[in-house]
C-alpha cells in the first residue's frame, strides 16, 4: 500500500495548543489509514520527549529541531530575497532532501501540508496528490497585526501579508485542493485568490468531548469564594497577548469595581513578559502552564474570550462549550462557528458592553447559568471529529 507524507511546521504532539489539536487528530486519524510519512519541526526543547509517541503513529519521520536564534538571521536573508519571512524561517535542507527522496522510492501517492510554511518542500512537479491545509487565511491574520503595530514596525507585517498572499496564491494553483478551517476562511481565500477558487475547501475542527466533559468531579482550583473569569491558551501567542492586556486594561477594572470578589485567571503556557507582569494586578491571577485546563473550565464562572485579532475556528471556544460553560466573546472569536439561538454565549467587542455583561452574569445566575447544558449538546451534534475525518478522506482520495 503506497503512503501519505504528512508534513507539519510544528510536532503535533502533545494537543494541547490550537494547531497541535488539528495536526494532532489528523496524523492519529491517518495512521490508521495508510502508511505515513511525517515530516516536521520541533520549536519547543521540552517538546523532544514526545518524539517516541509520534514515530508510534508513523512508519517513518524526519523531526528537525527548529532554534529560535536562528529566527532573526533567517528573516534578514528573506528580506534580502524578498521572500515571505514565515518561508525563510522553516527553510531546512535537510528535511526538504528527505522528503524528495522518500517521494522518488514510489511509497507517497499523497501529500498533505500543514500550513504554508511547509509548502517549500513540496515539489509542484511530483506527480503526487497534493493537498495543502492553510488552516487559516494567515495572509490576512499579518494584515490585522500591522493595524495595531506601532508605525516602525507596522510595515514589516504589511509585506509579510503581501507577500505570504502571493506565495499562498501561487501553490493553491499548483496543489490539487486547498483547505481552510471554516467556510468563511474558505469564502475569503475565494476572494482573495479567484484562480483557485474552484479548488479551495474546508473542514472545521472538531473537539474531544470524551475528555472535555464537564460533568466529571474535578477539584476546584480557585479559592473559596472567587467568582472565576477564565482565559485559556498559550501565552507567548500574539492574539493571545494581546486580548487579555485589553481585558485586563479595559474591561476587568470596571467588573472589580462592582464585584471584589470577581477574579480574572490566564491559564496557559509560555506567558510573554507583559502577560506575567498582569499577575501583579488585583484580582489577575498569571497561571503559567497547568498539568490540566479542564478544572479551571469547570469551575469558572464565565470562559472568555476577548481576542480581537483572530481567524478561523478558536478551539478554546469550542472547548469552553464542550464543558458546559457559558461564553462571553468578541465577535472575531466567534465568527468562524455555525452557531444556533439559545446557547449561553454573549457576544460584546465594546469594553464597556463587554464588563456589563459579565456584571449581569455575576449578579443573575440565569443570565448565561453557569451551567449550561445546551452548549454541550451544540458542541456534541455539530462538531465531532468523526464527520471532520470523513470529510478529510473524501479530499485525499482515501477509500472507506
Amino acid at each position: 500500500m503506497t503512503g501519505l507524507l504528512y508534513l507539519t511546521h510544528r510536532i503535533p504532539y502533545p494537543p494541547n495548543k490550537g494547531d497541535k489539536i488539528r495536526s494532532f487528530h489528523w496524523l492519529k486519524h491517518l495512521a490508521d489509514r495508510r502508511p505515513l510519512y511525517l515530516g516536521t519541526f520541533v520549536d519547543d526543547p521540552d517538546d523532544w520527549r514526545h518524539e517516541t509517541a509520534v514515530r508510534k503513529y508513523c512508519a517513518e519521520a524526519c523531526l528537525r529541531p527548529r532554534h529560535s536564534f536562528r529566527t532573526p538571521l533567517a528573516a534578514v536573508r528573506g528580506l534580502a530575497g524578498g521572500q515571505p519571512l514565515t518561508l525563510a524561517c522553516y527553510r531546512d535542507r535537510v528535511l526538504g532532501r528527505w522528503a524528495a527522496e522518500l517521494v522518488a522510492t514510489g511509497r507517497i501517492d499523497t501529500v498533505l501540508v500543514f500550513s504554508s510554511a511547509m509548502a517549500q518542500f513540496v515539489d509542484p512537479a511530483w506527480s503526487v496528490r497534493k493537498v495543502i491545509d492553510f488552516v487559516d487565511v494567515d495572509s490576512d491574520k499579518w494584515r490585522q497585526y500591522a493595524g495595531r503595530k506601532p508605525f516602525w514596525s507596522a510595515w514589516i507585517y504589511r509585506r509579510e501579508a503581501e507577500r505570504l498572499l502571493a506565495y499562498d496564491r501561487r501553490i493553491a494553483a499548483a496543489f490539487d485542493r486547498s483547505l481552510f478551517v471554516s467556510e468563511a476562511e474558505a469564502d475569503l481565500f475565494r476572494r482573495l485568490a479567484p484562480e483557485a477558487a474552484d479548488r479551495v475547501d474546508w473542514i472545521e475542527n472538531g473537539v474531544d468531548t470524551d475528555y472535555f466533559r464537564g460533568g466529571r468531579e474535578f477539584a476546584n482550583p480557585y479559592h473559596p469564594g472567587e467568582a472565576a473569569l477564565v482565559f485559556t491558551g498559550a501565552m507567548d501567542y500574539w492574539a493571545n497577548v494581546d486580548a487579555v492586556r485589553w481585558f485586563a486594561d479595559r474591561v476587568f477594572p470596571r467588573i472589580l469595581r462592582h464585584h471584589v470578589e470577581a477574579r480574572f485567571y490566564i491559564v496557559g503556557a509560555r506567558p510573554a513578559e507583559s502577560v506575567r507582569l498582569l499577575g501583579r494586578r488585583e484580582g489577575i491571577v498569571v497561571t503559567g502552564a497547568v498539568a490540566d485546563v479542564r478544572p479551571y473550565l469547570a469551575h469558572a464562572r464565565l470562559a472568555v474570550a476577548p481576542l480581537r485579532i483572530a481567524r478561523g475556528i478558536q478551539n478554546k471556544v469550542l472547548e469552553a462549550l464542550a464543558m458546559a460553560k457559558p461564553v462571553l466573546a468578541t465577535t472575531m472569536a466567534l465568527d468562524g462557528l455555525a452557531l444556533e439561538p439559545g446557547l449561553a454565549i454573549a457576544r460584546a467587542d465594546d469594553a464597556e458592553v463587554m464588563a456589563e455583561i459579565a456584571l449581569q452574569a455575576l449578579d443573575d445566575r440565569d443570565f448565561l447559568p453557569c451551567h449550561a447544558p445546551r452548549n454541550r449538546r451544540f458542541v456534541e451534534a455539530r462538531y465531532s471529529w468523526r464527520e471532520r475525518f470523513e470529510r478529510l478522506d473524501r479530499v485525499l482520495g482515501i477509500d472507506s
